[in-house]
């Protein structure tokens, strides 16, 4: 599913976020350290390479809600943006801490002028982020900074499984006919 809003392209898709090859930039939902781990981080590490973890090593340790980035390396992307997000029921405000992941994805993306870039759900898996309230969380803050985005035309989200496909999908779909 896409939708254009604000003249940015938004999009929900069951996929691998290793293997985006027409996106700039590949949003990592990392730990503090930055090191390869399961899920996203791990897909994300093994196909780029110990160059990656070469470079992130001096970038780490991150808190909650932060973001940095890094070269690719061997995925075909330009761009990692590694962000931390907040595991659910302990870092607290959790909400504030995983919106703030989103701003400052974005923020980075278009300090380096990156046009395309592609997010998981963030927190949603080890960290526990109920998927629904997650997502609501991520189209609400790219909603509100749609106007403000001059580099960004694509934002990508890129599911592990069809469950979360489809919760992205409807909160997307609802978004659209509130902002558009």
């Amino acid at each position: 599913m896409e939708r254009a809003i604000s003249g940015v392209k938004i999009e929900c898709l069951k996929g691998d976020i290793a293997a985006q090859n027409d996106i700039l930039a590949v949003v990592n939902a990392a730990n503090a350290l930055l090191k390869t781990g399961g899920g996203v981080a791990g897909a994300i590490h093994r196909a780029a390479g110990p160059g990656l973890y070469d470079e992130c090593r001096s970038l780490a340790p991150i808190n909650p809600g932060e973001a940095v980035i890094t070269g690719a390396y061997r995925l075909p992307n330009e761009y990692v943006i590694h962000c931390l997000g907040p595991v659910y029921g302990r870092d607290q405000p959790e909400d504030e801490l995983l919106a703030d992941c989103y701003r400052n994805a974005l923020k980075i993306s278009e300090e380096k002028g990156i046009k395309s870039i592609a997010f998981p759900a963030l927190s949603t898996g080890a960290f526990g982020y109920p998927s629904k309230d997650a997502a609501k969380v991520a189209f609400k803050t790219i909603s509100e900074l749609l106007s403000e985005l001059k580099a960004v035309n694509k934002i990508r989200f890129v599911l592990y499984d069809e469950k979360d496909l489809e919760i992205h999908e409807d909160i997307l779909s609802k978004l659209y006919t509130l902002v558009d």
